[in-house]
């Protein structure tokens, strides 16, 4: 089968056509994987989730206080940022109920489907070993907290003192909420609930990490730099979870993937022969190549979406592969238009 691409010279889209042989992808650039063995970690592993629906409802506050206690600081991050209750007694005394009631279904299937997240906790901890290894300075977490938020909350957050991982949102991608009209009417939520599976758990954590390592930058930067800036978390991923498949790295399937590589010039070609593209900084033309998705606009229904994120981490191989002596510090501290300038990216 032809794996090939298209350009319609009238609308200016881009078909992909995807092998439909079964392809299981690497990691695409060989690495030597350094012995972290050694490096000690502390990583203590915290069931908020059985806390929180195990509490007497019908003496909320001695509960609440009780809970407090245990949870000093992500009990406020929780009530106040995931569930957004107002900061009074009476707010969370009556919106704490109510969400208990309307997610205690949520939170018996999380406790059926994860009686444990020792393998989470061992995947979680194996990268705290890589970052401690490639970051030794940077402050890490000591505690891994499961939670169940809201349907359309986050499936992790990152607190003062804890990671935090919403079980409500890896129930496995037939899990039947997330086949409700009320879910499945925003077309991106449907995409993304493919990735509502368990092993999608301790890669969204790291790269939770990965953006208090490395920030979100200023906003409106050319097309071209928000892609490096977002191919350098992705390389820094590369590096902390080695073992972990591309496909699970950057949420696509396997074809979607292959197809990535295997029309890389033309997707490339697309962006620098369409009216200085590259360096469009308006948000209304970038978005649909830097948002999360289930296709690119511009580049046809079969092409994945978050495409810049693709090129990007590209860009970030190539511009790394040219010095040996470079870091993941030195990729971090170096700005995106250097780095962008001397890729000399053009993929063939």
């Amino acid at each position: 089968m032809i794996a090939g691409l298209t350009l319609f010279s009238g609308m200016k889209k881009i078909v992909f056509f995807l092998c439909v042989a079964v392809w299981v992808f690497s990691c695409g650039h060989k690495r030597n994987i350094p012995d972290v063995s050694g490096i000690h970690i502390q990583l203590d592993t915290l069931r908020f989730d059985r806390d929180f629906f195990s509490m007497d409802t019908t003496n909320m506050e001695v509960s609440l206080d009780a809970l407090q206690k245990k949870y000093p600081k992500f009990i406020n991050d929780y009530l106040y940022g995931e569930l957004e209750i107002q900061q009074n007694k009476d707010s969370v005394i009556k919106q704490v109920k109510l969400f208990i009631n309307e997610y205690k279904d949520a939170y018996t299937f999380t406790a059926v489907k994860y009686p444990s997240i020792q393998k989470v906790q061992a995947d979680v901890k194996s990268a705290f070993q890589f970052i401690k290894y490639y970051f030794p300075t940077y402050k890490l977490p000591s505690t891994l907290i499961t939670f169940i938020g809201p349907w359309n909350g986050d499936n992790s957050i990152y607190t003062s003192d804890a990671i935090g991982t919403g079980l409500q949102m890896y129930l496995g991608k037939d899990f039947p909420v997330y086949n409700t009209p009320w879910y499945v009417s925003d077309i991106h939520a449907t995409y993304q609930s493919r990735r509502f599976e368990p092993e999608y758990i301790a890669t969204d954590c790291i790269k939770n990490i990965i953006l208090d390592i490395y920030p979100e930058g200023k906003a409106n930067l050319p097309l071209a730099y928000q892609m490096v800036e977002a191919g350098k978390r992705m390389y820094v991923l590369d590096y902390l979870m080695p073992e972990t498949p591309d496909t699970i790295k950057i949420g696509y399937t396997q074809k979607q993937l292959k197809g990535c590589y295997d029309n890389e010039t033309a997707v490339w070609n697309y962006f620098v022969q369409n009216d200085n593209l590259l360096y469009v900084t308006d948000p209304g033309q970038t978005k649909d190549y830097m948002a999360d998705g289930p296709k690119t606009e511009a580049l046809g229904d079969e092409s994945p979406g978050f495409i810049g994120q693709f090129v990007g981490w590209q860009i970030v191989k190539k511009w790394m592969a040219q010095d040996d002596k470079r870091t993941l510090v030195t990729l971090l501290q170096t700005p995106p238009k250097q780095i962008f300038e001397e890729a000399k990216y053009k993929p063939r």
